[in-house]
């Protein structure tokens, strides 16, 4: 079996879009991902204070919380990106932003498709969050209180910072996961490397081919960065046994 991949010199260009619009779908994603994880696990973990309505309204984000990772988690992907993209920014009225970005980069696709993959990154990266702030020893939170720290205090300047440096590597290793999972949004005809590669394989009649480039292009994409996610790993491990 032999291939042609010369024959995809011409068709660099779709490639390159592709690229481009999987890093930035990427990025945003890992990016507005982790805020909202960072918002959920704090919810998670907060305590109620001593007042009625602190309570309800903790038990009731708590519930909410809850429910959107229960949910996130317990369906597909492809099902939450037609539910966004169909549903809410179809059916529910809702309407994404006009714009364009380098020439190809739709904002009534791309918005949607950033919600969907951000809300999906969300739930895992939340308990991943939480999991790393209650791995926190508590006497660190005492003796801030013992120090006259308010709680917000305590958890920005003592608590998250121990917290992201030891999730740090499992946030680096969502952005890879996304670059992956990003190839579902061809489904719904956002330009990222799939659809271009599905295109070219139109374009080309060539089957295989536009494929195995795009398969190529993931790992360049992929690869490099699990190497960086590994290089600051050690980096930090070392900083530990200090």
């Amino acid at each position: 079996m032999s291939f042609e991949f010369g024959k995809m010199v011409k068709f660099a260009f779709y490639f390159k879009q592709g690229v481009i619009y999987t890093i930035l779908l990427s990025a945003c994603t890992v990016a507005i991902g982790f805020v909202l994880a960072l918002v959920v696990a704090l919810i998670r973990i907060n305590k109620p204070g001593r007042s009625v309505l602190s309570r309800v309204v903790n038990k009731v984000l708590h519930v909410i919380t809850g429910v959107y990772i229960d949910v996130i988690r317990g369906t597909p992907m492809l099902v939450q990106l037609y539910i966004v993209y169909y549903i809410l920014f179809g059916d529910g009225g809702l309407t994404a932003p006009k714009f364009m970005l380098f020439g190809f980069i739709s904002g009534e696709q791309f918005i949607p498709g950033i919600i969907a993959l951000s809300l999906n990154s969300g739930a895992y990266v939340a308990e991943i969050v939480r999991g790393g702030i209650q791995g926190i020893d508590y006497g660190q939170t005492e003796a801030c209180r013992s120090l006259g720290m308010t709680k917000l205090q305590n958890m920005r300047y003592i608590v998250l910072p121990q917290a992201i440096k030891n999730i740090l590597p499992a946030i680096a290793n969502e952005f890879v996961t996304i670059i992956k999972e990003s190839s579902i949004c061809s489904v719904v005809g956002m330009q990222e490397l799939m659809f271009n590669a599905k295109r070219v394989q139109g374009a080309s009649f060539l089957p295989s081919e536009p494929l195995l480039l795009a398969a190529i292009l993931y790992l360049c994409m992929t690869l490099p960065t699990s190497k960086i996610i590994a290089y600051f790993e050690r980096r930090m491990r070392r900083g530990d046994q200090r």
